[in-house]
């Protein structure tokens, strides 16, 4: 074991680390998947410090599960604003299902501004 708490194997002529790899592929959602991006992209040094402390998967799970809940709560609020209805969901399903892909539209925007875009 060396000094700095790791153990080593001789390879041949080389002494290389017995690092154990995490085989298991950590899931999160869709606006887990979002924040990674951006943090790879354009916060790379707060994905590394998230990625090298083990609190990626973590983060990205938290900010996944505050983005949904955030739109579902916009949505129902939006829904409730412009008197969207399931009585008119009855009566004109193609107008409730363009309002309702408006509705969804603006919300996914707000959010990913609001919290995955920061």
């Amino acid at each position: 074991m060396g000094s700095n708490g790791l153990s080593y194997t001789l390879h041949g002529d080389y002494y290389l680390s017995d690092l154990v790899v995490n085989e298991e592929e950590p899931t999160y959602g869709k606006y887990g998947m979002l924040r990674k991006q951006f943090l790879k992209e354009h916060r790379s040094a707060r994905y590394q410090y998230l990625f090298m402390t083990g609190e990626l998967t973590a983060h990205l799970n938290r900010v996944d599960q505050e983005a949904r809940e955030q739109v579902e709560i916009l949505v129902k609020q939006m829904v409730g604003k412009q008197g969207v209805t399931e009585q008119l969901k009855m009566q004109d399903l193609m107008k409730w299902g363009g309002i309702m892909n408006n509705i969804k539209a603006c919300v996914e925007e707000i959010v990913l501004k609001e919290i995955i875009y920061l």
